[in-house]
C-alpha cells in the first residue's frame, strides 16, 4: 500500500543542494507543503525559488541543525507556521576524510554534531509533532557507512552507524507505545554530490596540509566510485517512504555492500581496506 503524500507537510534539512534539494522537488511533485532549511543560504534560496515557481508552497530558513537551541526554535516556527507537520527528513550532513591518528577533536566535534547531533535535535523537536499529526513518518539519512567501515572516515562512520542505531531504536519505540509514526533509516551509497569535493575545500580552508594523494583520492571518489544521481537517490527514497519500508538502501553501490556486510561481515573490514589500498595507488 502506497501512502498519498497530497496537502501534507514535510521537513527536509540540508535542502540547498544534493540528496536533500531533490528530495524537497519530489516532495513538491507529490503535493507536499515545504519547510526547507540549510547552513547555505543561498543555495537555499535557489531550492526555494524553484519549488515556489512550481507553485509549492515553501517555509525556507536558514538553519545549523547542530544547533539545539536553533532547531527547537525552527520546530516550533514551522509547527506554528502550517499547524501541523507529517514528515521530517534529516538529511543534512557533512563528510570527513583522514586517518583516525591524523584527526583532531575539534574535526570529531564537527562531524558529530553535524551528522548526528542533527538528526537527534530534529528528532527530539519534531518527533512530538509527527506524533501530533495522526500520521507521521520519520527518515534519517544515514549511509552505507552506516554499516560498512572504510578506511579515513573514523568519524563518519561513526556517526552514520549511530544514526542507524539511533532511528532503529526510535521505530522499535513507536512500535512498542503505538504512536503513528512510521520510521525509515536511508543507506545511500555512491551518490553524485558535492560531499567530496568539500570534504576537500573544508581541510583547505582549515589548514589540514592537503596534499597530491588528497586531491587524486577525492577525484577518484567524484569519477569513479560518486555515480547515482542525486535526483534518482530521491525517487527511490521518497518510494520507499510511500512504501512504508523501515530500511532503504540506494545507490550503485549500496545493494552489493549490504550484502557483503550481512555475508562476510568479519571479511568487510578488509574489503574495505583493499578499496582504500587501491584508490590511493591510483
Amino acid at each position: 500500500m502506497i501512502t498519498s503524500t497530497t496537502g501534507k507537510v514535510a521537513v527536509v534539512t540540508g535542502a540547498a543542494s544534493g540528496i536533500g534539494r531533490e528530495l524537497a522537488y519530489g516532495l513538491g511533485r507529490r503535493g507536499c507543503r515545504l519547510a526547507v532549511s540549510d547552513v547555505d543560504e543561498s543555495g537555499l534560496a535557489e531550492t526555494a525559488a524553484m519549488l515556489r515557481s512550481s507553485g509549492v508552497e515553501v517555509h525556507a530558513v536558514r538553519l545549523d541543525v547542530g544547533d539545539r537551541a536553533a532547531m527547537a526554535s525552527y520546530a516550533s516556527e514551522v509547527a506554528e507556521h502550517y499547524g501541523v507537520v507529517h514528515q521530517l527528513y534529516n538529511n543534512a550532513g557533512v563528510g570527513a576524510g583522514r586517518p583516525f591518528t591524523e584527526m583532531s577533536y575539534a574535526d570529531f566535534d564537527r562531524v558529530l554534531q553535524i551528522n548526528l547531533w542533527g538528526v537527534v535535535h530534529g528528532t527530539k523537536q519534531f518527533l512530538p509533532h509527527l506524533i501530533a499529526s495522526g500520521n507521521g513518518h520519520l527518515v534519517n539519512i544515514s549511509s552505507i557507512n552506516g554499516f560498512l567501515a572504510q578506511p579515513g572516515l573514523s568519524a563518519y562512520c561513526t556517526s552514520k552507524f549511530a544514526v542507524r542505531g539511533c532511528t532503529e531504536t526510535i521505530r522499535a519505540e513507536m512500535i512498542v507505545d503505538g504512536h503513528p509514526v512510521r520510521v525509515t533509516v536511508v543507506h545511500p551509497g555512491g551518490v553524485r554530490t558535492n560531499i567530496a569535493t568539500a570534504t576537500l575545500a573544508h581541510a583547505r580552508a582549515t589548514g589540514y596540509p592537503v596534499t597530491a594523494e588528497d586531491q587524486r583520492n577525492t577525484d577518484f571518489y567524484n569519477e569513479k566510485l560518486l555515480l547515482t544521481s542525486a535526483t534518482a537517490v530521491a525517487e527511490t527514497i521518497l518510494v520507499g517512504v510511500a512504501r512504508g519500508r523501515s530500511r532503504v538502501i540506494v545507490g550503485t553501490h549500496g545493494r552489493k555492500v549490504d550484502v557483503i556486510t550481512r555475508l562476510a561481515p568479519a571479511w568487510a573490514p578488509l574489503w574495505g581496506a583493499q578499496l582504500y589500498r587501491a584508490m590511493s595507488r591510483r
